[in-house]
């Protein structure tokens, strides 16, 4: 099978009118089944805001065709992989301005947090509504996240599951500069390796870190970790401490956190 995008160009030359500012939404199809491309160009080709100008079947051709064409949206079938959260951050990583709209075979509860924690912006079910994954579309493309009732169901729950520890339950710590540094590029979605060759040191050395800071903060995987730091506000007490009094021999560094989620849920979803 072929590695290189297919252009879509019969659309491009139709003379649609954009929205009010002049501009297209402009799309990457990236889907196993040929069948499901055809579909959703179909439905696409009747949005005057909307133009399919790649599409993909494998890994291999989604990223070529995000490198290719200046999509604003890709939508990408989490099929497309055995591991859709780390071709997510690949795909962000290789074209951080595209936005990509996930879409699952079926509900997961571990994989839409996975996905959503890794940069995905959207995640839709495969048999959503056209006007939904339209009104999806319209809504990532202006940088809004989305997810179905269910999705924001678990994010929220996995939020607040963070929350509604007793503050007394988890001894007051202090991070390392490394620790902090690799907590830090944890939140930012990087890989071990990636992690390793940031703080010069190797993947093992990396993953024997995060077990001595699961266990000062009482988290179990990465997940509940960025959440610990973005409900604790672990990072940004460190950040603080940094600035206010010179670092001891246990010293913690500054590191970012990311920001709380703004999800947006389909109206029709509500009733």
């Amino acid at each position: 099978m072929a590695s290189t995008p297919v252009e879509v160009a019969d659309n491009l030359d139709q003379p649609h009118e954009a929205d009010g500012n002049g501009e297209f939404i402009r799309v990457i199809v990236a889907d196993t089944q040929a069948i499901f491309r055809a579909g959703l160009r179909k439905i696409f080709a009747l949005e005057d805001d909307i133009r399919v100008v790649g599409q993909s079947e494998t890994l291999a051709q989604t990223l070529a065709a995000a490198k290719k064409f200046s999509a604003d949206v890709l939508i990408f079938e989490a099929a497309l992989t055995t591991n859709p959260m780390e071709a997510v951050a690949d795909l962000l990583r290789q074209s951080p301005q595209m936005k990509i709209v996930v879409v699952t075979h079926e509900p997961n509860e571990e994989l839409t947090l996975d996905l959503f924690r890794r940069g995905a912006h959207g995640i839709v079910s495969r048999e959503v509504e056209p006007e939904i994954l339209v009104e999806c579309l319209r809504k990532v493309s202006h940088g809004e996240p989305w997810l179905d009732r269910q999705g924001v169901s678990w994010v929220l729950s996995a939020y607040r599951t963070q929350g509604t520890r007793p503050a007394g339950s988890r001894p007051k710590v202090q991070l390392t500069p490394k620790e902090s540094l690799i907590v830090s590029c944890v939140t930012q979605g990087m890989k071990n390796k990636e992690i390793a060759l940031r703080v010069g040191t190797t993947e093992q050395v990396v993953k024997n870190y995060l077990r001595k800071v699961y266990d000062k903060l009482g988290v179990a995987d990465r997940l509940e970790l960025a959440l610990y730091c973005l409900n604790h506000r672990v990072v940004e007490t460190e950040k603080k401490s940094a600035s206010a009094e010179p670092a001891n021999g246990n010293g913690a560094a500054a590191v970012s956190h990311p920001a709380a989620p703004v999800l947006t849920v389909p109206p029709e979803k509500l009733v």
